[in-house]
């Protein structure tokens, strides 16, 4: 089974039309982040896709272009601030705008324990997961506050609310990303809605490194894991204006954990 969409086509959406929106995903070239870029492309939205490798960002961009959309692949580490400006200023003068930006760059490495887990690496999850969407919504958000409004979807975690002792440092970080969601709300409101994505386990490239029998254990009450395409909805919903009187919401996509 194929776990992404292995190309963008045009569709017709009676729901959700993107169609003048510009979009900036991080963490956009594969994964959950891969799937929700092309599902805006498809429906209307140019297109910024930035992560560490350039190469992987161009060819969803790509993709993009390939069914009539401006689209753009920027190289930028999400948890540094200095590139996260960068990318910013980059989009604005190749688009002018954005009406919708999704922290979706993220890392979630094991631990062994906590005393165990060492400085750098507590640094580096919080860098990425936290303090870089910080930064990325702080300038995307009040540049849409001060103009025609947007959308930011933050890309947090089931871990933040069903933490264990492995992902201790990861977990914060993402409980930190739900309380900022909330904040930038209430700070970027009323033009600009923040809502977070609480997504389960996804049959992403990160699974194949996940012990074979993980799945078989899940307390999900939907005994599996989701498929990317799945997390796609709750995304063009919260992107979209059909959700123009929801934010600073945390939306559970995780197949009914207890």
């Amino acid at each position: 089974m194929s776990y992404y969409v292995q190309s963008a086509e045009a569709v017709t959406d009676p729901l959700f039309d993107f169609t003048g929106k510009v979009a900036l995903v991080t963490g956009g070239s594969r994964g959950l982040g891969r799937t929700m870029a092309l599902a805006l492309a498809e429906r209307g939205a140019d297109l910024i896709v930035a992560s560490r490798k350039v190469e992987n960002c161009e060819a969803v961009a790509a993709q993009a272009a390939s069914v009539g959309r401006r689209a753009l692949g920027v190289s930028c580490h999400a948890g540094r601030w200095d590139q996260i400006e960068a990318l910013v200023e980059r989009a604005y003068d190749s688009f002018g705008k954005v009406d919708i930006l999704i922290n979706n760059a993220g890392m979630s490495p094991l631990a062994p324990s906590s005393l165990e887990t060492e400085e750098r690496l507590v640094d580096a999850v919080l860098a990425l997961n936290f303090k870089g969407p910080f930064r990325l919504s702080a300038l995307v958000g009040s540049r849409m506050a001060a103009g025609d409004g947007g959308a930011i979807i933050n890309v947090s975690s089931l871990g933040a609310v069903r933490p264990n002792a492995q992902i201790a440092a990861y977990a914060s970080a993402k409980a930190a990303l739900n309380a900022l969601t909330r904040a930038h709300a209430a700070e970027f409101a009323p033009k600009v809605r923040v809502n977070a994505i609480l997504p389960g386990s996804f049959r992403t490239d990160v699974a194949q490194h996940w012990p074979a029998d993980k799945e078989a254990r899940t307390p999900a009450a939907m005994r599996r894991f989701g498929e990317p395409d799945e997390a796609v909805t709750a995304a063009l919903y919260l992107a979209s204006d059909r959700s123009s009187f929801t934010t600073g919401t945390l939306v559970r996509v995780d197949g009914g954990w207890p």
